[in-house]
């Protein structure tokens, strides 16, 4: 039998035989023994949060200590704009925030994580290559029987 390209990039290669990672030292599982093959997403960093919350928490703390003395209309412009940015920096920070992508599945009897990217469209895609690789494979009668 031929062996069949699914995925060929800079950081994976999938085949009808193999998933190599392109780590250092590279990662090369055998197709046929891959199993419970699961997906998850973490946040990359989940305890250190950006320096723009701790100023959004500061210029509110200020805003209202200074909002009973305050008269000037340009004061409080300009207070609110203080409050308003970082604000606005944290809402696009936890939309842009980066995510861990990790396909795992079991090996030989061992959980592995087989790739792991924080581009999901580059993850997606050798996530398809490795679903088609897996549904090519080819299926003696006792694995009919097995996934019946």
């Amino acid at each position: 039998m031929r062996t069949r390209t699914y995925y060929r990039g800079p950081d994976a290669v999938v085949t009808s035989e193999l998933f190599v990672w392109r780590t250092a030292p590279a990662r090369i599982f055998a197709i046929r023994e891959l199993s419970r093959v699961g997906i998850t997403c973490d946040e990359i960093d989940r305890v250190r949060r950006p320096n723009t919350t701790h100023a959004a928490v500061g210029s509110s703390v200020l805003i209202v200590a200074l909002w009973p003395i305050v008269d000037n209309p340009a004061l409080v412009a300009v207070t609110s704009l203080a409050l308003a940015l970082p604000i606005l920096a944290i809402g696009v920070y936890w939309r842009l925030r980066p995510r861990l992508w990790r396909l795992h599945a079991v090996y030989r009897g061992d959980d592995v994580v087989l790739y792991a990217s924080t581009d999901g469209r580059v993850f997606n895609q050798v996530i398809r290559a490795l679903r088609r690789a897996l549904e090519d494979l080819p299926h003696d009668d006792a694995w009919s029987v097995e996934a019946a």
